[in-house]
């Protein structure tokens, strides 16, 4: 069944959002295949919410019973969902904030395989649906900070990205973990192109930040299949980071013994995006100011930031801070 415990990030649902609109985008995710995935996951008994067929996607699945909650501020808001899936940075989809959105159709995610390789045990090339089989799946509430110093509040489902490392057995040499994004270029054409980024896009974490509780391989969000523009079918969530660390569709996992090159940090030289890239109010970017957010939360193009808020150190996350005890946070940004 899925995780009940209480842990010190857990808040009741009720006093972050009325329960009746949260549980009314309460659908999910997979097809036909994935009626074998909700057996796997353990998913709560009942009846499957009706199919939505998607080109490319899996159709619905049942809703998911029950609930693990980060800890948000009372102030704290859900973004609309039409915020999250329609403002976004994919650039594979397009540069502009709305481009992902347009272009979504043109990433298709069925079917789908994950390749584990490295320094683990177990390494392999696995249909998504088998990747996820074994994790009971959670929703879970965090707030997203983007480096371009604004933010949402999501609703994601998903789970611990710890959880599924731990099945390949990784060895002692490995110190790191590398991600890397679907690369085709016929399919995502901005690929074509290198005068943006480098592709695929890559990502990493160093060992012990990926198998923290708090880090999330997401599937979904408000209680949905993942939408394209938000890196379907398979996404990393690190709350305490700055969102280009949560790199989206992903397509390998590779535990490696050195840190590796990813695609923000090599950018500019690597002067601009750090690879620890950890939300830090007292580290500005070079071209402007992280002390304060401004907080997506709908409405029209001109009211849908609220005013700046104050950031916080790991983003509010501080359960986190001794991975980096010692650490000088201005060096490794």
């Amino acid at each position: 069944m899925l995780i009940r415990r209480r842990r010190p990030w857990d808040l009741p649902a009720d006093s972050v959002t009325p329960k009746d609109v949260y549980l009314s985008r309460r659908r999910f995710m997979a097809g036909a295949a994935a009626g074998a995935v909700a057996a796997g996951a353990a998913l709560p008994a009942g009846p499957a919410a009706a199919a939505v067929e998607r080109p490319g996607q899996r159709p619905a699945l049942a809703p998911l019973q029950d609930t693990a909650w980060s800890t948000l501020d009372r102030a704290d808001k859900l973004t609309p969902y039409d915020d999250v899936t329609g403002y976004n940075n994919f650039y594979e989809l397009g540069t502009d904030k709305g481009d992902p959105k347009r272009h979504a159709g043109r990433l298709v995610t069925q079917p789908w395989t994950v390749t584990v390789d490295g320094a683990c045990a177990r390494p392999g090339q696995i249909a998504y649906d088998d990747f996820i089989r074994p994790h009971p799946l959670e929703e879970r509430i965090y707030r997203l900070r983007c480096v371009e110093a604004w933010s949402m509040v999501v609703p994601w489902v998903g789970f611990p990205l710890g959880a599924a490392l731990q099945r390949f057995e990784p060895t002692s040499a490995a110190k790191y973990v590398r991600f890397e994004t679907i690369h085709d270029p016929e399919m995502l054409p901005a690929q074509r192109s290198r005068s943006v980024l480098d592709w695929p896009y890559v990502e990493g974490l160093r060992l012990d930040e990926a198998m923290h509780p708090l880090t999330l391989l997401a599937v979904g969000l408000y209680g949905e299949e993942l939408p394209a523009q938000n890196g379907a079918p398979l996404r990393l969530v690190v709350p305490w980071k700055y969102g280009f660390k949560s790199i989206k569709s992903i397509v390998r996992i590779s535990f490696v013994e050195e840190m590796p090159q990813t695609t923000w940090a090599a950018y500019g030289g690597g002067s601009e995006y750090g690879f620890y890239a950890n939300v830090n109010p007292t580290v500005d970017h070079p071209r402007w100011s992280q002390a304060t957010e401004r907080r997506l939360e709908g409405g029209s193009v001109f009211t849908a930031f609220t005013r700046r808020r104050d950031t916080l150190l790991f983003n509010g996350y501080d359960d986190v801070a001794p991975l980096y005890a010692g650490m000088d946070l201005a060096k490794w940004f």
